[in-house]
């Protein structure tokens, strides 16, 4: 259990400080920004990414536990799962703390096609934890 709860949970760390690091952005500039009519309301996001960072954290423990854990078979599929997470942990601080606008649309378009081809890579390995990361991909796409 401690292996299923600590791939869980890592997503979550990069998440929260994000948000805290960027908490105080977010009523001031994020709220004056002009979006979309379909962009979801703030109240909506802490759900949101609960949810996200769960499913994809606990799709890389499926990954991890099929490929034998840290084998050489483990290392593009977690390879590509660290890397958009790493991406992902950066968008919030150039998005809301940086306010480029820029390099926070470069990060989320490496950001996808990562998110992409992990689940390309998973699907081979575990068609579960590749259909957990389909709801992620569609809040990225959104995002993006």
């Amino acid at each position: 259990w401690a292996y299923t709860a600590g791939f869980t949970v890592l997503p979550h760390v990069g998440g929260f400080l994000g948000w805290f690091i960027n908490r105080k952005e977010i009523p001031v500039w994020y709220e004056k920004l002009k979006k979309p009519s379909w962009c979801p309301s703030r109240k909506i996001f802490p759900v949101a990414w609960t949810v996200l960072y769960t499913g994809m954290g606990y799709a890389s423990y499926l990954i991890w536990n099929d490929l034998g854990g840290c084998s050489s078979k483990a290392i593009i599929p977690l390879g590509l799962y660290g890397a958009q997470l790493a991406l992902n942990w950066a968008w919030p601080p150039l998005f809301f703390g940086a306010r480029n606008l820029k390099m926070a649309l470069v990060d989320i378009l490496c950001l996808d096609s990562l998110a992409i081809g992990m689940m390309c890579s998973w699907y081979r390995i575990n068609k579960i934890a590749a259909l957990l990361l389909v709801p992620y991909l569609g809040w990225l796409a959104m995002a993006t």
